[in-house]
């Protein structure tokens, strides 16, 4: 973990990805990201990478472990979600003191993205606002279907198996349409 810096983290995900593959299922790469970065993805799940958070980049790099390679690391297990909480924190600190404006495109669109996995319709009127500025257009659309999906069943449903949650029969019927999940 000691060699792995933010500009490490940073390189790996807005220059050795895709952005087709920021957001596929692929088991080849979840486990590139485990082999890679299991040790940082601790350091970051026990805080102990706050001196990344001095600047924005360095924070950014954080959330990306905490909110994305957490994704990766447990797909389709409920630890995938455990750090959300902890990210978005991040993502709002970041935003109350403007570290958001010294990132573009798609850099500032993930320093936001725990806004959009957030469950809390309260998170997502202040996404709204966020992902709506220049640049971010397809983001935003994004989170408006995020927030629809909150609006109409107080959570997200493509999540309730995974986190051992019941779904009702209004949920059930929604998850067979096309499209239904992220």
């Amino acid at each position: 973990m000691s060699e792995t810096t933010a500009q490490t983290i940073l390189d790996f995900w807005f220059n050795g990805l895709t952005p087709r593959q920021w957001f596929a299922k692929d088991a080849a790469l979840d486990r590139q990201i485990a082999q890679r970065f299991q040790a940082v993805f601790e350091a970051a799940r026990a805080g102990e990478l706050w001196t990344w958070r001095q600047s924005p980049q360095g924070r950014l790099a954080e959330i990306l472990i905490l909110d994305q390679f957490s994704r990766n690391l447990y797909r389709d297990r409920p630890e995938a979600f455990a750090q959300d909480p902890q990210a978005l924190v991040l993502a709002q600190e970041a935003v109350a003191h403007h570290a958001d404006r010294h990132l573009e495109g798609p850099r500032r669109a993930f320093l936001y993205m725990p806004y959009m996995h957030s469950e809390s319709l309260a998170i997502h009127d202040e996404a709204l606002r966020l992902f709506d500025q220049p640049g971010l257009e397809d983001n935003l659309k994004y989170e408006r279907r995020h927030r629809e999906i909150l609006v109409r069943f107080g959570r997200y449903p493509h999540r309730n198996a995974i986190l051992g949650r019941a779904s009702t029969d209004e949920e059930r019927a929604f998850l067979e349409q096309p499209g239904s999940s992220f």
